[in-house]
């Protein structure tokens, strides 16, 4: 008789985790960025904004299958909330099965302030995303950014990532000028070739704009 724990546990979860973003991409492809889950190295580059101290509150926006949230678990220090904001139904029972420390939360991102404002968070230390910036217009990408701003404040931090291919497009590059039009810090990182495809990492502090 064997056991479902280690090696066995760890496969099987993967491939629940395959199956779920293969249906999510299946059901939505229009609003579906990436090709596959991000791996825990790019995760890694993403969740090294997140405070190992304290009690700090996280938000994961378009948490998908999970990925970056099991690496962002690994840093948080006991009595942190990690809250991962996801507007497809059939993901957040995928999270709240397999991922039960996650406070799931069902809703867009464009109404993360009211989102929080539900949960009696007024402000948070971090912000991860993983939403499809390509996929989205000039305006729904300011109105996203707007949110994350007021969220973390001039204190908090925000991470993103792009995919190296598609650097040198034109929405991409529209993309890059939003963000240091809306952040006084802008960084980038080096690429994380271990990722399907290559992708790299904006990490973004110092809303320009003063919170309202």
């Amino acid at each position: 008789m064997t056991s479902d724990t280690g090696p066995a546990r760890a496969e099987s979860d993967a491939g629940a985790a395959r199956r779920a973003f293969l249906s999510a991409a299946v059901r939505r492809p229009a609003t579906m960025g990436a090709i596959a889950p991000s791996s825990p190295r790019l995760g890694a580059v993403l969740a090294s904004i997140v405070p190992t101290a304290g009690a700090p509150v996280v938000v994961e926006l378009g948490p998908g299958t999970g990925a970056v949230s099991a690496v962002i678990a690994q840093r948080l220090p006991a009595g942190a909330r990690h809250l991962a904001v996801e507007l497809d139904p059939d993901m957040v029972t995928f999270l709240r099965r397999t991922r039960p420390e996650l406070e799931v939360v069902p809703g867009n991102a464009a109404n993360l302030g009211a989102l929080l404002a539900e949960r009696d968070i007024s402000s948070v230390d971090a912000v991860i995303c993983g939403l499809p910036w390509a996929l989205f217009d000039d305006p729904t990408q300011t109105a996203l950014l707007a949110e994350i701003s007021r969220a973390i404040g001039s204190t908090g931090a925000f991470t993103t990532f792009a995919y190296l291919h598609g650097m040198t497009l034109g929405a991409a590059r529209r993309f890059r000028r939003t963000l240091r039009e809306t952040f006084d810090e802008v960084l980038v990182t080096a690429t994380v070739w271990r990722n399907l495809p290559p992708a790299f990492v904006y990490v973004c502090r110092r809303p320009r704009t003063p919170a309202e």
